[in-house]
């Protein structure tokens, strides 16, 4: 990781740093960025900017307590909510998300994900697919297959953008670039500053300078060329330091660039790491909607702690306010800026909870049923999918599939996964999501 050492700046957390411009190796996860770029310049493949920005809840949030309330069960079931309507006729959902009850008619509820495992990682939200009987090279996630089938939108950008922290569990962070490469890693600028590498001597300021910067690196090659990090100085270099120093990302990271009424819509959430997990920074929506804008295709962060073990509803009564304004404010304001069409946004965890309280107040793992929210990618909205029991426990009506959601996803960017594989590291093809998984008709058909 390279930290380019600048002015202190205001994070979306509240919390001033210097080290703001972290570039990953020249900004793509521990590869030099020209070999990225080289990839993007191959591929030869281009499409209109589309982009997908995904929330991902670490923990497994509640579904019978948020999106899938079940009023006809027993009390130790039921819980201590209350449903609230919606613009959505028939729909009704949690009292602590009215917000969102307001935007029914923009976005899609699916209540019956049929295929979670118990397993606390991201893995399945980020690749849709189960750890076993991986290919060699592992099974990227979709952002890197995304970074490695479209390419960068922008030359300023990387196309997968990870804003999600290290979190303590470290499972949360589990899913990688896979057989993609690490070429189409997450770009993480809120990545851990131990793996920093510092340039000393270069300030941001100083990267407007062409001249200035080459020379420093030049200074900084002699001592990790045995790495084989800068090798390669071609005109791909040429583009890689046009990328540090156009400021097109950097500018959407800074949030002092954001209309204030804006960032007053997001609120703030909450600084303080959750659980073992993550903070729940309000402003990271914001900041997600800002870097589609600039030209990343596929943007993941993280929010909060989800895995409520005991006193559910104390955590829920506390954490669900905050997602609800989050939530609510990114779709509103992908569509007060007419970008609806072309950002898919899409809320979930890795599971849903079970049916019965236990002893401490909370609900345990369930991956026999979950759900997850999606709006924008100019889908068909305003309708919900699935059902599950009168308890909660079981889907009762059409199953969703992870790789069914993600087959959507892909769509939404205009990728047709009937058509498009990727080699992983033996040169065998893989198609992107697991054998049988289309587009739901619901959605995109």
């Amino acid at each position: 990781m390279l930290a380019v050492p600048g002015p202190a700046r205001r994070y979306c957390d509240g919390v001033t740093r210097r080290n703001f411009l972290r570039l990953g190796a020249l900004g793509m996860g521990g590869i030099a960025l020209p070999q990225l770029l080289r990839a993007e310049s191959e591929s030869g493949i281009r499409s209109s900017h589309k982009s997908v920005i995904m929330v991902y809840l670490p923990g497994g949030p509640p579904h019978q307590d948020t999106f899938d309330l079940k009023l006809d069960a027993p009390a130790e079931i039921r819980g201590e909510f209350r449903p609230i309507s919606t613009t959505l006729p028939g729909l009704q959902i949690c009292e602590h998300l009215p917000r969102l009850a307001r935007l029914a008619q923009r976005y899609t509820v699916i209540r019956s994900i049929a295929d979670a495992v118990d397993d606390h990682s991201d893995f399945m939200c980020q690749t849709g697919r189960r750890k076993q009987n991986a290919p060699p090279g592992g099974w990227p996630t979709i952002g890197a297959c995304v970074s490695r089938v479209l390419g960068s939108a922008n030359p300023a950008v990387p196309a997968f953008i990870g804003l999600e922290p290290r979190m303590q569990h470290r499972p949360y962070n589990a899913a990688t670039h896979g057989f993609a490469g690490v070429a189409h890693d997450a770009f993480k600028p809120a990545a851990d500053a131990k793996a920093d590498m510092v340039l000393n001597g270069i300030s941001s300021d100083r990267l407007a300078d062409r001249r200035a910067l080459l020379q420093a690196f030049d200074r900084y090659r002699r001592d990790v060329d045995g790495s084989g990090l800068m090798a390669g100085l071609d005109e791909f270099n040429q583009q890689a330091f046009g990328m540090l120093t156009s400021g097109r990302l950097l500018s959407a990271l800074d949030l002092t660039k954001e209309d204030p009424r804006v960032l007053e819509r997001y609120g703030k959430g909450d600084s303080k790491v959750h659980g073992d997990a993550a903070p729940m920074l309000n402003e990271q929506f914001c900041m997600a909607r800002r870097l589609v804008e600039a030209g990343a295709r596929f943007v993941t962060l993280a929010y909060g702690f989800w895995d409520y073990h005991g006193n559910n509803f104390g955590n829920a009564r506390n954490d669900l306010p905050m997602l609800d304004q989050a939530l609510s404010a990114l779709i509103e304001d992908i569509h007060d800026r007419g970008l609806d069409k072309d950002v898919t946004v899409i809320a979930w965890g890795e599971f849903g909870r079970s049916p019965t309280i236990n002893k401490d107040g909370g609900r345990d793992h369930w991956p026999r049923a979950s759900c997850a929210l999606l709006a924008g990618g100019g889908m068909r909205h305003g309708q919900v999918i699935g059902a599950t029991d009168r308890l909660g426990g079981e889907p009762s009506e059409r199953p969703v599939l992870f790789g069914e959601i993600f087959a959507s996803l892909y769509a939404s960017l205009g990728i047709d996964v009937n058509k498009v594989n990727l080699p992983d590291l033996s040169g065998r093809p893989q198609y992107l999501v697991p054998d049988g998984c289309q587009p739901m008709r619901e959605l995109v058909g």
